[in-house]
């Protein structure tokens, strides 16, 4: 899918936690991001549209099709289509991920495919699941669930798997699925004609770090993950032809000394000079040069309401999703990979996520 600008501005597609997951959202809903003004507001011609805790989006590459989580257990996904007058529309009932509170998905490069993370819960492990996407977009057939296995010492967080993250790296090779409660990074092969996937490595991040999201550098040598549990972001060397994570430096996710955090969301520049990270619980963005294979800390500002979760990149802006003021805010990029505020905050409740359509 094709990001779509015009006089109005950029498109961007919010969700939320809805009253069924405990938000107060309604689901799916449009804003439009004004770049020249940083302002952010509603577009009144497309109505919110209820999935039920859509708590992250991903689009088809080719397709006007989005598709969402919807954090419940048991877990299942979500397609809305972008009709030719704009208008978003469901594309067939959710469909079953075969695990618990799924939080994350991406489509597979070659449109065929939709991974999911599921999360897991008290009782089911972390996994992910992978459905069989038909010529139209439509979510099809569950294809294959990849249970994880691992736990770490974090009491009330890491008695057992908690899949956080699904992506597949630059190279298109492997599926690497990042699990919070048993420090490490999963990586896979899938088959591309039955859809089942087949692990290939394992990589251990230190103990008690509690990895949620990756973002890859351009060309794929190194990657960046957010650490929620110890607060902390990591440089990894990716090796490419094993899916293998090797860490090379970890800083502080944040300069703020006296709160919990929790990083959430996590964003590299499409130049590969700089990373950006969202903290919850400081609530702000922080931002960080790359120097060969360090992060430098060069800014920290508030994040445009409280509990910052998703990060997108949009039109030399870095829109934040604020999940408890229910706020997302626009972030000017500055020369440098500083951060500026811009334009006041939309409301939009219980907001979790950004997708610039």
């Amino acid at each position: 899918m094709s990001t779509r600008s015009s006089a109005d501005g950029i498109l961007v597609l919010t969700g939320s936690y809805t009253p069924d997951t405990g938000g107060d959202g309604a689901g799916l809903a449009a804003l439009r991001l004004d770049a020249a003004a940083g302002h952010l507001a509603y577009e009144r011609r497309l109505p919110p549209v209820p999935v039920s805790g859509a708590s992250f989006l991903a689009a088809h590459p080719s397709l006007d099709v989005v598709y969402s989580t919807n954090e419940t257990d048991p877990g299942t996904v979500s397609a809305v289509a972008r009709q030719s007058d704009g208008a978003l529309t469901p594309l067939g009932a959710p469909v079953g991920t075969g695990g618990a509170n799924p939080c994350h998905l991406t489509v597979h490069p070659g449109g065929g495919w939709l991974l999911t993370a599921n999360y897991g819960s008290d009782t089911a492990p972390g996994s992910v699941s992978v459905h069989r996407l038909d010529a139209d977009g439509q979510v099809g057939e569950l294809t294959d669930v990849a249970i994880h296995e691992g736990s770490g010492p974090v009491a009330g967080r890491q008695e057992g798997s908690h899949a956080h993250q699904v992506l597949v790296d630059p190279a298109g090779r492997f599926v690497l699925a990042t699990d919070l409660g048993a420090d490490a990074v999963f990586a896979y092969r899938l088959d591309t004609w039955s859809g089942t996937l087949k692990q290939t490595a394992v990589s251990l991040l230190r103990a008690g770090s509690g990895p949620r999201h990756l973002a890859f550098a351009p060309g794929g040598e190194l990657v960046f993950s957010a650490n929620e549990l110890s607060s902390t972001v990591t440089c990894h060397r990716y090796d490419a032809e094993t899916g293998m994570l090797a860490a090379l430096s970890t800083v502080p996710a944040t300069e703020a000394g006296d709160v919990i955090n929790q990083p959430g969301g996590i964003v590299a520049s499409p130049c590969g000079r700089f990373v950006w990270v969202s903290n919850r619980g400081a609530d702000t963005v922080a931002a960080f040069l790359v120097t060969g294979t360090a992060l430098e800390p060069i800014g920290e500002i508030p994040s445009g309401g409280t509990w910052p979760r998703g990060l997108t990149l949009a039109a030399g802006h870095l829109l934040v999703a604020n999940q408890h003021s229910g706020t997302v805010a626009a972030l000017r990029v500055l020369d440098g990979g500083h951060l500026q505020q811009a334009g006041p905050a939309a409301s939009v409740p219980s907001v979790v996520c950004a997708l610039v359509l």
